[in-house]
Formats: C-alpha cells, sequence, structure tokens
C-alpha cells in the first residue's frame, strides 16, 4: 500500500506554479489533499493557520506557498517580500506544532545560500556568508525556516524537514513580465520573437553566470519522496548538480523555439550572483533518487505548453 495512501495532506501554495504539481502527484499516490486558498486562510496570521488546521487535520504540511519573483520584483518589493515570507513561515510552523501535524515540509531556496561562495554548494555552506544583495531580503528568510525547525525538534520533538531547491522551469510557470525568472522569460521573449518574425531578442546581462535548472515534475517528485523518506534536520538540496550558462540556456531555447534571428546581449543589466550550483550528493544518497528530465527535453515541453496557453500565461501573476 502506497505510504500517501488515505493520508490527509496540505500543501500551501498548492494552487501555484510548484504546488500545483506535488498536489497532482499526491492525489496520484491516493493522499486526501486540501490546498488552502489566501481568500479564506490568510496564513500570514497565526490565527488563520490555526483555524485551517484545526479545519482540515492534514497529518503533512507541505509549505510551498512564497511571494518571489525574478531581479525585477525582487528590487521592486523588497520589504514585502521579506516581511511575508518570514512571518508566514514562522506562523505555518508554529500552528503545525499547536495542532499536532505529524510532519512539516519546507520548501526553500538556493537563494539562502553565500552569494559569493565558488563551486558547488554544499548543504553545510549554508551559513558560511551573506547571500547575495539580489535576493538578501528572499534568501534570508526562507532559511529561518531551517533554523525554526532545528529548534522545534531540539524543545518539542517537532518533526520538520528543509528542502533546498535550485531554479524552477516547467508548465505552470510564471511568464508575467514583472515575475518571471530567467528561463520562462526568456521563452517569452524568444516564442515572440519568432512569432513576429523580430531580427534580434534582447537578453539581460553578459550570458557568463551559471545556474542549475530543475523540470518543475521533476521537483514535486522530489518533494513528495522527501516527506515520505527524509527525516533528518539538517536541509538537504533538491536539484540536478549540472551547471550551465545563461548563454547556453539562452542559444537553447532560442534552437528549440525556432528562432532564427540574433541575441543581444544587454551588459548594462545585472547578472546577479555568478555561479550557482548545488551539491547533490545528499539527496541522492537519501532519496535513491535523481531528477529524470533532461535540460533540453523539460525546455521542450514547458515551450510546447507555452506556445498552446500563451494568453493565459501572459497575463497570470
Amino acid at each position: 500500500m502506497s505510504f500517501w495512501k488515505s493520508r490527509k495532506v496540505a500543501v500551501t501554495g498548492g494552487a501555484g506554479f510548484l504546488g500545483s504539481h506535488i498536489v497532482e502527484i499526491l492525489r496520484q499516490h491516493g493522499a486526501e489533499v486540501f490546498v488552502p486558498r489566501r481568500r479564506d486562510y490568510n496564513l500570514i496570521h497565526l490565527g488563520d493557520g490555526l483555524r485551517c488546521l484545526a479545519e482540515h487535520r492534514p497529518e503533512v504540511v507541505i509549505h510551498g506557498a512564497a511571494y518571489y519573483g525574478g531581479i525585477w520584483i525582487n528590487q521592486m518589493h523588497p520589504g514585502k517580500i521579506y516581511y511575508e515570507n518570514l512571518v508566514m513561515g514562522a506562523n505555518v510552523i508554529e500552528a503545525c506544532r499547536l495542532s499536532g501535524v505529524q510532519k512539516f515540509v519546507g520548501v526553500g531556496t538556493a537563494c539562502s545560500y553565500p552569494g559569493y561562495l565558488e563551486g558547488d554548494l554544499q548543504e553545510d555552506d549554508l551559513w558560511s556568508g551573506q547571500t547575495h544583495e539580489s535576493v538578501r531580503n528572499y534568501g534570508s528568510v526562507k532559511k529561518m525556516m531551517a533554523v525554526q525547525c532545528w529548534a522545534y525538534k531540539k524543545q518539542y520533538g517537532f518533526n520538520g524537514i528543509h528542502l533546498i531547491l535550485t531554479n524552477l522551469y516547467g508548465p505552470g510557470d510564471t511568464f508575467h513580465p514583472e515575475r518571471s525568472h530567467v528561463a520562462a522569460a526568456l521563452i517569452r521573449k524568444f516564442v515572440e520573437a519568432q512569432q513576429k518574425n523580430a531580427p534580434a531578442v534582447e537578453v539581460w546581462g553578459t550570458g557568463r553566470p551559471i545556474r542549475e535548472f530543475l523540470y518543475v515534475e521533476d521537483a514535486a517528485a522530489a518533494i513528495v519522496r522527501a516527506a515520505e523518506r527524509y527525516d533528518e534536520v539538517e536541509p538537504i538540496n533538491i536539484g540536478t548538480g549540472i551547471g550551465t550558462s545563461i548563454r547556453e540556456l539562452a542559444e537553447t531555447i532560442q534552437e528549440v523555439s525556432g528562432f532564427a534571428g540574433k541575441l543581444a546581449w544587454n551588459a548594462e543589466k545585472p547578472d546577479g550572483q555568478m555561479k550557482k550550483i548545488l551539491d547533490v550528493r545528499r539527496m541522492k544518497e537519501a532519496l535513491q533518487w535523481q531528477p529524470p528530465t533532461s535540460l533540453r527535453a523539460g525546455l521542450e515541453k514547458t515551450i510546447r505548453w507555452y506556445v498552446a496557453n500563451k494568453e493565459a500565461a501572459d497575463t497570470r501573476e
């Protein structure tokens, strides 16, 4: 029998990009899944979190809700991003403790790592320096969930784990220009340029930064697997461990989208952190798993989905 059969699970952010894929996998495994919506439960308030858990009694809570975006939104709304994610994470964990939830799964971000470390980022590096200035307001507060789970396990025996995710992309991503991350932003640019037969596409930065990209369905599968199999207080990276330069990413999207024009690099725009790749040895050992979807295959699926759903995808924030 599946671990998830008839198990009650709440997925915050379950109507969003990553969360919707988590919900789909859980339901395929037989779980009874509840997705709290902000109009009914504003999880920034502890009282709403307690009411939500009292009414639905989940055994497992996967906290995927977050207010975030790319470099632009971090520059425009740093205070809102800081406050909402800090308070929401703290209150959801506290509500889980007070409500007797059996397991809490916190979805973190690679932005939490120090911004100037070179090489692959190991879990032990999490506190080795400051986060990059461009994402300090988001990355710093997300890793406080790991601290809270550690403190609560020490004092209360609370079962909470913290997963550190790399950059995601895939069907259902945010393609709105004010909220999109690099892969979705480039997909929109190249698809529109191809459709309009434009001569060139402007790409921000120099193309030199190296990033890691994880297909969203693989990320969701890893989160569900970790919720089932991982119980250690130490955070665990979730990624591919494979680095790709922004230039390589742009050229691959250009090829897959069929755009025949030129790439125009705007070096006056910020690059952000120069290299960010996760060391995924702990993930492979603990979960006995690694992502099955290659970057090119994932981009092909994402571009097909975007072209078929472009009107709705462009307006979704």
